[in-house]
C-alpha cells in the first residue's frame, strides 16, 4: 500500500531508492533454513562475538515504531503529512534490518492510531531489543531544519549517537545534535529506546527532499547503518 506524494492516491509498491512515492517496499525472501538452526547458529554467533568483547550494545530485536497515524496526522505543510512519511521510512527500515538478518516489530503497519501506552507496551514485551520511533519535525519557525535524535536513558545515548551519525552521513543537512527527551516512548521504555526526527515538514527546502523516495530511503538506510555500529561498538 503506497500514497502519493501530491494527491496521496493509492498506488503500487515498489522499491526503487528514488521512487517520488510514500510506499511499503516490498519484503525480499529470507532464505528457507529451519528456526531450530537458525536459532542455533544466531545463539552461537552472540557466544563468540560477546565473548570476543565487541558486543557492548547486543540486543535480539529492533522495535520500530512508526510515530502518529489515523486521526493524528502529526506535523503537516499541504498534503505532506508526517504519520506517511513516517511509516513509509519505517517500512523501508524494517526491509533494510530484515535483509541483514534482524528481527524487527513493527508498531504500527497501516495508517491507525495506536496510543503512546501501547506502542510502549509492544516495545517493551521483548527483553534484549532497542526501540527506534520514527518521527519528522515541525514548527511554525519555517526557517528551522536539521535532524536530530532523542534519548532518554544513558542506555540509549549511544543508539542516539549511532543513528544520528548515520543519518547524517546518508543525507546530510543540519546536525541539530542528539539530546535528551522526556517523550512519553521514552520514558516508558524498559530497553534502549531514542526518538528519531528525520528533517522538518515545515522547512521548504528539507519537505521537498522528504517528498522523494532516495530522501526517505536514505534516512531509513542511515537509521539501520546507526543500529549496526551500536550493535558492534567496542
Amino acid at each position: 500500500m503506497c500514497l502519493s506524494e501530491n494527491s496521496f492516491r493509492m498506488c503500487r509498491p515498489c522499491l526503487k531508492e528514488k521512487c517520488s512515492r510514500i510506499c511499503r517496499p516490498a519484503v525480499l525472501p529470507m532464505p528457507m533454513i529451519y528456526p531450530s538452526l537458525r536459532a542455533a547458529a544466531f545463539s552461537a554467533v552472540v557466544f563468540i562475538l560477546s565473548s570476543a568483547g565487541v558486543w557492548a550494545g547486543y540486543f535480539s530485536r529492533v522495535v520500530i515504531d512508526p510515530g502518529h497515524g489515523g486521526d493524528d496526522r502529526g506535523g503537516r505543510s499541504g498534503k505532506v503529512y508526517e504519520k506517511h512519511l513516517a511509516l513509509d521510512t519505517a517500512m523501508r527500515l524494517e526491509h533494510y534490518l530484515r535483509e541483514k538478518g534482524y528481527q524487527v516489530t513493527m508498531t504500527r503497519k497501516s495508517d491507525t492510531f495506536i496510543s503512546l501506552a501501547k506502542r510502549a507496551a509492544i516495545g517493551n514485551r521483548f527483553k534484549g531489543a532497542i526501540f527506534v520511533s520514527l518521527h519528522y519535525n515541525y514548527t511554525w519557525r519555517r526557517s528551522v531544519s536539521g535532524l536530530e535524535t532523542y534519548y532518554y536513558s544513558k542506555a540509549g545515548k549511544p543508539l542516539a549517537e549511532a543513528i544520528q551519525e548515520g543519518m547524517l552521513k546518508r543525507v546530510g543537512g543540519r546536525d541539530r545534535g542528539v539530546k535528551f527527551g522526556r517523550y512519553y516512548v521514552l520514558r516508558a521504555s524498559r530497553n534502549p529506546a531514542v526518538l528519531v526526527e528525520g528533517g522538518f515538514v515545515s522547512n521548504s527546502r528539507e519537505r521537498s527532499r522528504m517528498k522523494t523516495g532516495s530522501y526517505r530511503d536514505a534516512i531509513a538506510r542511515g537509521i539501520a547503518d546507526g543500529i549496526i555500529k551500536y550493535r558492534f561498538q567496542r
